[in-house]
């Protein structure tokens, strides 16, 4: 085999290696919960004074739903692994579970790319074909950009997100636009000695806004939180 075959074959076998696995999504069944279990665990996202008013959103054969009409303009849900970046090793995950909580400025947004996404799924894309297709509606403004005031609260200890973080630590997420992360967060003052504002920059998406946690020192029942580690 000649050198340059040989190179070429070594590129072909790293390019494969650092792709995303494309492996396709698990029984439908196996994401699924129980309507109960799946409405408490949402109401965790968020402290209940907050969450006992929100709208809760179930998932199903069909995608989700409205389990509960909620007054504060808050939404709750249980997302789940294919909200990940696309290059988690654990995308299609039966096990990950995520209760999130957005106000009405991102339930208007960013929960939107939840709902298309999950929307692709159940119609069939697998990973490449569904990221294709969010970077395409994206460009198309199909959806849309994350105004300001766009926040979360995931402060469930129920919550799982995968083998290493599990229950990862109780935080708020604030949504900026995208200019506001190609500085690695640093006109928030993220991840400098002493400050509470946690970017990361190390698991990209293509969704239009950049993300800030604000670890917080209880979970949503009150009890306390491992300490989140000084920077």
């Amino acid at each position: 085999m000649s050198l340059i075959r040989i190179g070429l074959l070594a590129a072909v076998v790293a390019a494969l290696a650092a792709a995303p696995s494309d492996a396709a999504m698990a029984p439908l069944a196996r994401y699924r919960m129980p309507a109960s279990s799946e409405i408490a665990l949402a109401r965790s996202a968020a402290p209940a004074a907050i969450s006992a008013h929100a709208t809760i959103l179930i998932f199903g054969a069909h995608g989700y739903r409205i389990a509960a009409q909620g007054s504060n303009g808050f939404t709750c849900l249980v997302e789940r692994a294919w909200m990940q970046p696309f290059t988690a090793s654990d995308f299609w995950s039966v096990r990950f579970r995520a209760p999130v909580c957005y106000n009405h400025a991102a339930a208007q947004s960013v929960l939107r790319y939840t709902i298309a996404r999950t929307t692709w799924v159940l119609g069939g894309a697998r990973k490449a074909a569904l990221q294709r297709r969010v970077i395409a509606a994206i460009a198309a403004k199909r959806l849309p950009a994350v105004p300001a005031g766009a926040m979360a609260y995931m402060m469930s200890k129920g919550q799982y997100l995968g083998p290493s973080a599990k229950a990862w630590y109780p935080h708020v997420m604030l949504f900026a636009p995208r200019a506001d992360g190609v500085d690695a967060g640093a006109r928030w003052g993220a991840d400098l000695s002493g400050s509470p504002v946690v970017f990361d920059s190390a698991h990209p998406t293509p969704e239009p806004w950049a993300t800030f946690y604000l670890p917080v020192a209880h979970w949503s029942d009150g009890t306390l939180a491992p300490r989140f580690p000084a920077h």
